[in-house]
C-alpha cells in the first residue's frame, strides 16, 4: 500500500473494491482512536472494543462516507459515538471498582530510577488525582478535554467531529479547565 497516499485515496481505493485499503485506513488510525476512545472510558478493555467497534461502523458505513470531512473527523465522530453508547450501557460502575482500575493503571506510567520512592508515590498519587478530575467531569466537558490536550486536535477539527460551533468548543474546554483546577486544588490541600 502506498504510505503517502491521503486518507481520502485510501478511502477511495477501498470503494472500488482495493482490498488492502481499509486495512491501511485501520493501521493509520487505529492508536489515535484507541487513544481517544481510552481517555473518554479510562478503562483499556471497553476502549478496545470501542475501537474495533468504531473500526466495524466506519467499514459498513464507508458508502456513506461523503468527503465533506475530513477521514479522521469522521473516525473520530464515529468513536465518540461508541463511546458515548458504552458509557449509557454501563452507566452504573461503583466507585470501588473505578478507583482499582485507575490505580493498576497509573501504575504503568514509567517512571526514573532517579526518583526517590516517596516521589514515585506521589506522582502516582498526581496521575490518579488527574485521572479522577478528567473523569469526574461531564461527558460533552471530557470529551473536548481529551481531544485537545490528549489527542491534540485543533479547535476546528474537535468542532467539525463533535457537530457543534467552534465557540462552544472552546467555551467547553475554558469551562473545563476551570473545573478541572478546582478539583485539582483540592488535591494539593
Amino acid at each position: 500500500m502506498d504510505t503517502s497516499a491521503t486518507d481520502e485515496i485510501i478511502v477511495q481505493r477501498a470503494l472500488t473494491g482495493d482490498a488492502e485499503a481499509f486495512g491501511e485506513i485501520v493501521r493509520r488510525w487505529e492508536r489515535r482512536i484507541f487513544a481517544l476512545a481510552y481517555g473518554i472510558l479510562g478503562r483499556e478493555e471497553d476502549a478496545r472494543d470501542a475501537t474495533q467497534e468504531t473500526f466495524l461502523a466506519a467499514f459498513r458505513s464507508l458508502r456513506g462516507f461523503r468527503g465533506d470531512a475530513k477521514v479522521s473527523s469522521w473516525l473520530h465522530r464515529i468513536a465518540v459515538n461508541q463511546c458515548i453508547t458504552r458509557q449509557r450501557q454501563a452507566r452504573v460502575r461503583s466507585e470501588a471498582a473505578l478507583d482499582d482500575e485507575e490505580e493498576k493503571n497509573s501504575a504503568r506510567f514509567v517512571t526514573p530510577v532517579a526518583y526517590s520512592p516517596s516521589r514515585v508515590v506521589e506522582g502516582r498519587q498526581e496521575t490518579v488525582a488527574v485521572r479522577r478530575a478528567i473523569n469526574s467531569l461531564p461527558v460533552e466537558l471530557r470529551q473536548v478535554v481529551i481531544m485537545k490536550e490528549f489527542e491534540e486536535l485543533t479547535f476546528r477539527e474537535i468542532a467539525d467531529v463533535l457537530e457543534l460551533p467552534l465557540s462552544t468548543v472552546k467555551s467547553r474546554l475554558y469551562t473545563a479547565m476551570k473545573q478541572l483546577q478546582m478539583r485539582l486544588q483540592r488535591f494539593e490541600s
